[in-house]
């Protein structure tokens, strides 16, 4: 699987390709799809485009990508969409939420992720158990009750260095483990998402490519849109698959 990310908390600033209304993530998430993404994670945008966890937000933009799109579309409950929230009022959020996204990603090493876990578990929406690198997450995750009822875990290296990011990434599958027998996604960020991204190829897992992760296609040239580093992960990927 390679799943699209389409923007993360990235904004204008970061460039006219990052989308940040609901239409234009929906063109993105189709572009994305026609390309070979067979999954989506995106983050809800305020018209200031600011992520935010707003059932209003949430619901557009969600109904915007399932109008274009077949795959499963997941949405971010980062605690920095709600900065001023605590993690039951967060939790709280979600549960608010009048439409469901098919999975929603949980960042185990923030206060209150078990909360925010459950309620969407208890939503029938599928979670996605963000390990970061660098965090106790791994450790929190191994403790959980909530780790076998997850749809999947995102190994997510946060080392940007091309140089390091594939040792911080087998690092971080050693902490995981078992992982609670749930699937494995694989990412890197920035300089480091190539690198990981062609590991996960070599090692057999699921990975992902998008303006989330990085802005840069393989050669260091900007990437015009999602689609096209969609295709050039699917490329990379494949690549190191065939010569591991």
């Amino acid at each position: 699987m390679v799943q699209v990310c389409l923007n993360g908390p990235r904004g204008a600033a970061d460039g006219a390709m990052v989308p940040l209304t609901p239409q234009a993530m929906a063109d993105s998430a189709a572009e994305a799809v026609a390309a070979g993404a067979t999954d989506i994670h995106v983050h809800p945008k305020t018209p200031c485009g600011q992520d935010t966890l707003s059932p209003r937000v949430v619901a557009a933009t969600v109904e915007a990508i399932r109008a274009r799109v077949r795959v499963p579309v997941g949405v971010t409950t980062g605690a920095w969409a709600e900065p001023d929230l605590d993690p039951a009022a967060r939790a709280a959020r979600v549960r608010s939420w009048t439409v469901l996204p098919d999975h929603a990603s949980v960042n185990w090493h923030e206060p209150g992720a078990e909360e925010v876990a459950a309620a969407l578990i208890d939503l029938g929406v599928g979670v996605e158990a963000g390990i970061w690198s660098g965090t106790d997450g791994a450790a929190r995750f191994a403790d959980s009750p909530l780790g076998p009822k997850v749809l999947r875990v995102l190994a997510e290296v946060t080392d940007p260095a091309p140089d390091t990011a594939e040792g911080t990434a087998r690092a971080l599958l050693a902490d995981l483990g078992s992982a609670h027998g749930r699937p494995v996604l694989l990412h890197g960020e920035d300089g480091g998402a190539w690198p990981v991204l062609r590991l996960a190829g070599r090692l057999g897992l699921a990975t992902r490519a998008g303006l989330e992760d990085t802005l840069l296609l393989p050669d260091g040239e900007r990437a015009v849109c999602n689609a096209q580093l969609v295709a050039a992960g699917l490329d990379q990927y494949g690549w190191a698959q065939r010569s591991s």
